[in-house]
């Protein structure tokens, strides 16, 4: 899995996760024995008692790698739920029964106070990440392919509209918005004539392939128009468009699978 798909409420989860997995092995209860006094049964950690094991810590965790694995497979299901809802489900749950436990433990010893913590973190990241903008910014800053690097699809290094650090187009300033399908050293009235309209796209034959980073997560769907997402394209992480399809572009990720991204706004042309 490439870590630049992460986000800040992964992040948050995975913390979260390694907190509670510490926790589990501190002592339940914070009984202060007496000297002279067999108090074994009261400093049991979570791994002597199978059901507060799996029910709360063991649960958490679960949840946690759920959250992750859907992270890198988007739009998997099981009886018809994504791997994400099942894992913030599973920390939610988590989190009920340490409720109750403390509440009905009296003497909670530090394995149950952290793990209470641990859980509120874990099941608030899971449930506030789709949700909150700061949450779903990218964990890790993508950086930009080095100058010179060598474009696929035959371009030379350094040309082509959107590839970062390209030439820029004749008669644009660094740093503007480059018009689809523009060449280097085309007049302007030629330039002009090769924007594409506002909603719309460029000519497929005008097309010109170039790199661009996405502001939130959004869905990559299959060439054949299936429903469902195929990839998941992570802010934060550089993609290759190679072709308009009406307003969308058929973009290719990483690992070389191709899809339709419906939805461009907001894009980030490198």
């Amino acid at each position: 899995m490439n870590i630049r798909s992460l986000t800040r409420g992964d992040g948050v989860v995975i913390g979260a996760a390694v907190v509670l997995f510490i926790a589990s092995f501190l002592d339940l209860s914070g009984y202060d024995c007496p000297s002279g006094v067999d108090c074994s049964g009261y400093s049991a950690n979570a791994w002597d008692s199978l059901s507060v094991l799996m029910g709360i810590y063991l649960a958490g965790i679960i949840g946690a790698a759920l959250l992750i694995v859907s992270r890198a497979m988007p739009g998997r299901k099981v009886v018809g739920f994504e791997l994400g809802q099942f894992g913030a489900a599973f920390t939610v749950y988590s989190l009920w029964t340490m409720f109750w436990t403390i509440i009905d433990a009296g003497d909670a010893g530090a394995g149950l106070i952290l793990g209470l913590l641990a859980t509120m973190v874990l099941a608030g990241g899971a449930v506030a990440t789709p949700l909150v903008p700061a949450l779903k910014a990218p964990l890790v800053g993508a950086p930009r392919p080095a100058q010179g690097a060598q474009p696929p699809y035959g371009q030379q290094p350094g040309q082509g509209y959107g590839y970062p650090g390209a030439q820029q187009t004749f008669g644009a300033q660094p740093g503007q918005p480059q018009p689809y399908g523009a060449q280097p050293g085309q007049p302007d009235h030629q330039q002009t004539a090769q924007q594409a309209p506002q909603g719309g796209g460029a000519p497929a034959g005008d097309f010109t392939p170039f790199w661009f980073a996405v502001p939130v997560a959004r869905p990559l769907y299959g060439e054949d128009g299936a429903p469902n997402p195929i990839a998941e394209l992570a802010p934060g992480t550089w993609y290759l468009a190679v072709e308009q399809r009406g307003p969308g572009l058929i973009a290719q990720t990483q690992d070389g699978r191709r899809g339709v991204l419906q939805d461009t706004t907001g894009i980030q042309r490198g």
